[in-house]
């Protein structure tokens, strides 16, 4: 069977995962910042783990936003260069893909939020909606009164916001599963990542709105 190994850092902190098919070889989970220089040496971890030498990997995953503007690049980065340099095809998958995944059964419509540090969040829902990017009104508007029960960053106060807006809303805090990252990747084959890869190109970021930067005098302001 295929080695997948698969990486996120787009949301907080970093997720490395190794497996082989169905079985979970390593998992490595770090909390905190510095992800550009804490992935590499993770990955390194994890491999060593899991016993398995990088030119026995057949497939590289990562989430590709929407998230962190500094933890996706640092990730997507770090992929391609392990893709290119392993000579092995790039998943990319939404790091709110993954989210959905991890959402548990409940008979609520599942959404994905990730707090943007903004006043609003990342977000997609389980109807094959592309992510977008949403206020607590915007997304109530979109609910039109379903309940739903939400998975990621910010989770608990977005909830809150949609309860005071009469929408009945549970919430997990949750960050993406490497785990989950990787047996999405697997599904579609990796001889199909090869051709995707070979018609679009490697994966790209994923951003729903334009480089938040802080100026020389503390202001902050979103570059498109």
């Amino acid at each position: 069977m295929s080695i997948v190994l698969a990486f996120d850092c787009a949301v907080t902190g970093l997720g490395v995962a190794v497996l082989r098919g169905e079985t979970v070889l390593a998992t490595v989970v770090e909390e905190g910042r510095d992800q550009a220089a804490r992935l590499l040496p993770a990955i390194a971890t994890a491999l060593d783990q899991a016993g398995i030498a990088r030119r026995a990997v057949g497939l590289v995953a990562v989430t590709t936003g929407p998230g962190s503007f500094t933890g996706v690049r640092v990730g997507l980065a770090a992929a391609r260069g392990l893709a290119v340099g392993l000579d092995v095809p790039l998943a990319g998958v939404a790091t709110t893909s993954v989210l959905l995944a991890q959402a548990p059964p409940s008979g609520q419509l599942p959404i994905a939020a990730i707090d943007s540090q903004l006043g609003d969040w990342f977000c997609a829902m389980a109807e094959g909606e592309a992510p977008f990017l949403a206020s607590a009104d915007d997304l109530a508007g979109r609910l039109r009164g379903r309940a739903c029960a939400i998975v990621g960053s910010g989770t608990h106060r977005l909830a809150a916001d949609l309860v005071d807006r009469g929408i009945a809303a549970t919430a997990e805090e949750a960050v993406p599963d490497p785990v989950v990252l990787a047996r999405l990747a697997a599904a579609p084959g990796i001889e199909a990542w090869r051709e995707r890869n070979a018609r679009e190109g490697l994966p790209r970021p994923l951003y729903l709105r334009g480089v938040n930067v802080t100026l020389p005098d503390g202001a902050r302001r979103t570059v498109e």
